[in-house]
């Protein structure tokens, strides 16, 4: 799988904390938040999702994640918002690949991305949260357009 290394700003998010199994919990999330910034007309910049935990070593009932979007600096949870978080994504250098997700498969282009950054010879995978920026609406689409991040730092010499 193709992927670069690019500088990811932080981002201010507000949005829901998540646990539990990531297939069921992060859906559901989303749910939630879509209800959230349409009665709240939340100026959502971004939809991201934030994984925090590697799912070959915490399990199911215990991952954590959240669904979020982007908002702007000074954002304030609006009233009437319960369970709403206002957090920060933290910046610095992420390996990024793009993928089409049909039938919510995301565990298949997020092992390829995995495999693949494993075997790069300059950079290895740092301990911050992966995030998946969504590009489209599968509504829409029949498809989810993604891009994946993985916090890389560069390898020991």
């Amino acid at each position: 799988m193709e992927y670069n290394i690019r500088s990811f700003e932080k981002r201010k998010v507000a949005g829901f904390h998540l646990v539990g199994p990531w297939g069921s919990t992060v859906p559901q999330g989303f749910k939630q938040l879509s209800l959230w910034v349409q009665s709240q007309q939340v100026p959502a910049q971004e939809w991201i999702a934030v994984y925090y935990d590697n799912p070959d070593e915490v399990p199911p009932e215990k991952l954590r994640a959240d669904a979020v979007v982007t908002v702007p600096e000074g954002f304030v949870i609006p009233d009437n918002s319960p369970g709403v978080i206002l957090t920060e994504i933290p910046g610095g250098a992420y390996a990024v690949a793009r993928a089409r997700v049909y039938n919510d498969d995301y565990e298949a282009p997020w092992r390829q991305f995995i495999t693949a950054l494993l075997a790069d010879a300059q950079y290895q995978i740092a301990p911050r949260p992966c995030l998946e920026v969504y590009l489209n609406c599968a509504e829409e689409d029949g498809f989810w357009e993604i891009d994946m991040y993985i916090p890389v730092e560069p390898k020991a010499r």
